[in-house]
């Protein structure tokens, strides 16, 4: 994929995924959620799979992949898995190598910075703190902030929104589908994490303006010059 520069004022980053490992203690709240409803555990790499929509979509995925569900049990669901996440949210994950000199270049260069997630309120900003990059943004939009999540543009608009730039200014950085769709919808870049989830389909299929390996790989390409 040839490489390109973004003259941008800010940049929007997802969270799981992008940011963050949190896959150990969202896969340990699922299992405590699974196990208080009698039901089997499921391996890490199965939960995997399934995150990236929020919550409501990890557990139907946990409740249903190969077994039934009616839907008065997955809302039932839904509320044990927050009751265990809300625990252990944060207990294992770990930042991912150069997010947190990433974000500090960003900031030394003038870019303004958000957090865009599908994760619920309140376990983003308990996370952000727990793992002290809540410092780093300047805006947070979670997956409840709306009545929609990603893919849907309108969660990009509104961090832009709050961060006072319109969308062919900001460069989104995911880790799938999601990102890549919302992104796009609302007429903004967007470059994609090889390490992420991506909902277990190959990132490498999915239509962006650069994949990386690395989140300092970023910094090259901002364009500082023609933004100034």
């Amino acid at each position: 994929m040839p490489e390109r520069r973004f003259a941008v004022a800010a940049v929007l980053f997802d969270l799981d995924g992008t940011l963050l490992d949190t896959i150990p203690d969202l896969a340990e709240g699922a299992n405590r959620m699974l196990a208080e409803l009698g039901r089997p555990a499921r391996p890490l790499a199965e939960i995997h799979s399934f995150v990236g929509k929020g919550i409501p979509h990890l557990v139907r995925r946990c409740m249903t992949e190969n077994a039934t569900a009616g839907e008065d049990e997955i809302a039932r669901a839904v509320e044990v898995f927050k009751r265990h996440y809300e625990v252990v949210n944060g207990e294992r994950t770990r930042i991912y190598d150069g997010v947190v000199d990433t974000l500090e270049a960003l900031a030394r260069m003038g870019l303004k910075r958000a957090c865009v997630t599908n994760k619920a309120g309140a376990f983003t900003a308990p996370l952000l703190d727990r793992m002290g990059i809540a410092g780093h943004f300047d805006a947070v939009v979670s997956g409840d902030t709306l009545r929609v999540k990603k893919p849907d543009p309108a969660t990009v608009r509104h961090a832009c929104d709050l961060l006072g730039v319109g969308v062919a200014q900001a460069l989104m950085v995911g880790d799938s589908a999601n990102d890549a769709e919302a992104a796009q919808a609302a007429g903004m870049p967007v470059v994609l994490m090889r390490y992420g989830y991506s909902e277990g389909r190959a990132v490498d299929t999915i239509p962006c303006d650069a994949l990386l390996s690395s989140m300092t790989e970023i910094l090259p390409l901002i364009d500082t010059a023609a933004r100034g």
